[in-house]
């Protein structure tokens, strides 16, 4: 008999068969299932947890916010350690930082928070992310162009370690953990159970420049915004998205900026386009909610669907990449796919620290086909494989956040990362308590 605080089931038990997708945004549900499921309560039962996973044989799969296109955490043969019940927060005025449990949600749960203390945190666009995935995955959350990878942010966290045991990391204490955690995804081996973030002060004002193209202006507008993303500042999120408007068949691509405290003058360089006045609808410097923006991605990623996503971080001359690109933005495979195009230019010429999220062009490009039918997981799988294609000469490698590696295995890490993970992997986790990837990383 286990003596955890929280809920735990065997396979075959009253209540397994839900507990073990539980979460699980993504409707497309592989056919894995794991051997148990823990649902804990606190980080002893975590710490017990991973000790039981031991003694039976099991390998460790945790599951944070369930929010992975990949279903990272329906893993065979292991113990599913769900961490539902990890939803505190908890805010100190004296540092600005923020401690957050992995299961909580960064749009619905901690911005809201943080508001109240007149504070941010570049949480993930799709306010329904919870924080787990989202920092060990690095992180590209709101402004990641100017702010930077939203793992940058992290102080300290608590692990609950491959052995057992409950220690805590940050740049001084178990630094090897800390690096390695700050991007090694559904790899890491550990399970974080808490993370201490450095907050910043919220944003005054936020203006939005947005430009609505009919998809024959494709290739015209990403060959100038290949150019004009280098006019626009560092307060400045910028990105090309391809999708269909509801009640039309006809895709779109539009240009959509929202600057943080920068006003109109930031956006100025968005009128240069040479097809601006064959613009279909236009918002030009016009004031924005920040609950408008995150209903906006509520709607653009809706809950009950089947989805599949790859990305790629992209370099290469317009004339290269505008070829490539174009049929990503004005073919697509269902009504509610959608694809972006972002700008990463002033992250890619600050250098990030070193850590082990380590890729970065500054072109970021991802793909979501949505569906609601297996019919339509065939349709958007073909699509996914015709785009990457496309782009792989371009291509310097992905970001876990977006990727399903058991389809198309890509580089996660630089090489110099990579091998630096493998070490602290097999010095850490030797017994391979943690499973890893799904697929293999390209290195």
């Amino acid at each position: 008999m286990n003596a955890f605080t929280g809920a735990f089931w065997r396979s075959g038990d009253p209540g397994f068969a839900d507990a073990a997708t539980a979460r699980v945004f993504n409707r497309r549900l592989p056919s894995r299932r794991p051997a148990a499921v823990l649902r804990a309560a606190d980080v002893t039962d975590v710490a017990e947890g991973v000790r039981l996973a031991a003694a039976e044989g099991w390998r460790v799969a945790v599951r944070s916010g369930g929010h992975s296109w990949a279903a990272w955490s329906l893993r065979e043969d292991t113990l599913l350690i769900d961490l539902a019940l990890f939803t505190g927060m908890s805010y100190d005025p004296t540092d600005a930082t923020v401690t957050v449990g992995p299961a909580v949600r960064g749009g619905l749960d901690l911005d809201p928070y943080l508001a109240g203390h007149g504070r941010f945190f570049p949480v993930g666009h799709s306010p329904s992310v919870g924080m787990g995935g989202f920092l060990l995955q690095g992180g590209i959350g709101w402004n990641c162009r100017g702010w930077g990878w939203a793992a940058e942010s992290l102080v300290s966290m608590e692990v609950v370690t491959a052995a057992g045991e409950v220690v805590r990391c940050s740049e001084t204490e178990n630094a090897d953990l800390f690096w390695a955690a700050r991007g090694s995804g559904p790899g890491f081996f550990g399970v974080v159970t808490a993370f201490r973030l450095r907050t910043r002060p919220r944003f005054r004002e936020l203006t939005r420049s947005a430009y609505v193209f009919p998809s024959e202006l494709a290739g015209e507008v990403l060959s100038w915004y290949h150019v004009a993303r280098h006019d626009l500042p560092a307060s400045v999120e910028l990105a090309a998205v391809g999708s269909t408007p509801p009640g039309s068949d006809a895709p779109v691509l539009t240009v959509d900026a929202v600057s943080f405290d920068g006003g109109p003058a930031s956006l100025a360089a968005l009128d240069s386009s040479p097809v601006v006045a064959r613009a279909s609808a236009r918002t030009v410097a016009e004031p924005v909610d920040f609950a408008e923006l995150q209903a906006e991605q509520l709607r653009g990623n809706p809950e009950n669907h089947r989805y599949a996503a790859d990305n790629a971080f992209l370099s290469g001359s317009a004339s290269e990449l505008v070829p490539a690109l174009v049929p990503a933005f004005t073919e697509l495979p269902t009504p509610r796919t959608f694809t972006v195009l972002g700008d990463f230019t002033p992250l890619v010429a600050r250098r990030p620290p070193d850590m082990a999220v380590s890729l970065q062009t500054d072109l970021y490009f991802a793909a979501y086909a949505i569906g609601t039918t297996p019919a339509d997981d065939v349709l958007s799988r073909a699509w996914l494989d015709r785009t990457m294609s496309r782009l792989a000469p371009h291509s310097a490698g992905c970001y876990l956040g977006d990727s399903d590696l058991a389809v198309r295995a890509d580089r996660i890490m630089s090489d110099a990362a990579w091998s630096a993970f493998r070490r602290i992997r097999a010095a850490r986790d030797p017994e391979g308590r943690f499973p890893g990837y799904l697929g293999d990383p390209a290195q």
